[in-house]
């Protein structure tokens, strides 16, 4: 069995385990960075941060191995005055000459800022082992977090965002970075991308303004903006599935695609419930992810159950109760997926 539950401190040695898979800046594989990010979800679950600073670490659980094996994060707004969202728009720029009969459609970025950002997704890993099971351990560890939006909408902004990994060199490089970025930062790929997770500065003062041609960037450059590389071509399925679009707006550091929608459009948002738990087994149930808030930490926990309603009232699965913790009576919120 499976559970997803918050994070908690306890977990910084497994969680590390996992970060080490991907190593990205939502989710580095650094351990006093992962202390920092444990505490600040941990007091966001808890209230004390104010609504729109929090960020929540969600963490997916094998129950009967005791062993992490999934995380995913929501941040209830990702862009501030003291630290804005930072993209690029990508457009189309037409030339033509008539006396040379030449016609050009060029491909150009402009920096943008957000100061008032959207909620963002992120932090999205599961390890090998556990990749490719019935269960669809990805889709459920992604999915969960909608239930929460859906859950506690008032927490969240109008808008959500998911930043997806576009391909990278061998080496771990970008070819966006070293064609534009290095050439007016002096950073690596990898040092602008941890730097600008705390600090925006070093983008608004050393990048230039205005248009800038990816075609005079080097070879290859252009071929990458905007796309998905081969490691969330999966995430990427699951988010247009439930009502995600590209944006036509990319990563200044990496080129990868953002992908947004409406909050309420969302379609799990949109499907979220709440019921009060009814005694007895489903009969004909359908597959949900079920969740539920708790006044001590953990403070919400969440299981893929099989789901009936009836009327006003919903059954779940004996395993699912008992990993959630509730009684008939109890309110449980849900999401048919």
């Amino acid at each position: 069995m499976f559970r997803i539950r918050e994070a908690s401190p306890d977990d910084l040695d497994q969680l590390k385990a996992v970060a080490s898979h991907l190593d990205t800046v939502n989710l580095p594989n650094d351990r006093a960075v992962l202390e920092r990010i444990l505490d600040l979800s941990q007091r966001s679950f808890d209230g004390d941060v104010p609504t729109f600073e929090r960020e929540y670490l969600f963490v997916l659980e094998d129950v009967e191995a005791r062993r992490i094996v999934g995380t995913s994060m929501i941040h209830a707004q990702h862009g501030t005055r003291r630290s804005p969202h930072v993209f690029f728009e990508v457009l189309e720029e037409e030339r033509y000459s008539e006396s040379l009969d030449r016609h050009f459609v060029h491909q150009c970025l402009r920096i943008g800022y957000n100061f008032n950002g959207p909620t963002e997704i992120g932090g999205l890993i599961l390890l090998p082992d556990y990749r490719g099971r019935p269960e669809a351990l990805g889709k459920l560890i992604s999915y969960v977090r909608f239930l929460y939006i859906g859950l506690f909408r008032d927490r969240f902004r109008d808008e959500v965002l998911s930043e997806l990994l576009p391909p990278l060199e061998a080496d771990g490089t970008s070819r966006l970075w070293e064609g534009l970025g290095r050439h007016f930062t002096g950073l690596s790929y990898q040092e602008a991308d941890r730097l600008s997770k705390d600090n925006k500065e070093f983008i608004r003062t050393l990048f230039p303004q205005g248009v800038f041609y990816t075609g005079l960037m080097g070879p290859g450059v252009r071929e990458v903006v905007g796309v998905v590389g081969p490691k969330t071509r999966g995430v990427e399925k699951m988010l247009r599935a439930i009502g995600f679009t590209y944006a036509e707006r990319i990563d200044p550091f990496d080129g990868g695609p953002h992908f947004t929608a409406r909050t309420d459009d969302v379609t799990l948002v949109k499907a979220t419930r709440k019921a009060r738990l009814a005694a007895g087994e489903p009969v004909d149930g359908k597959a949900a992810i079920a969740g539920v808030s708790h006044p001590e930490a953990p403070h919400f926990v969440a299981v893929l159950a099989r789901v009936a309603t009836e009327g006003d009232q919903v059954k779940l699965d004996g395993a699912a109760r008992e990993l959630l913790g509730v009684a008939p009576g109890d309110e449980v919120g849900y999401v048919p997926i």
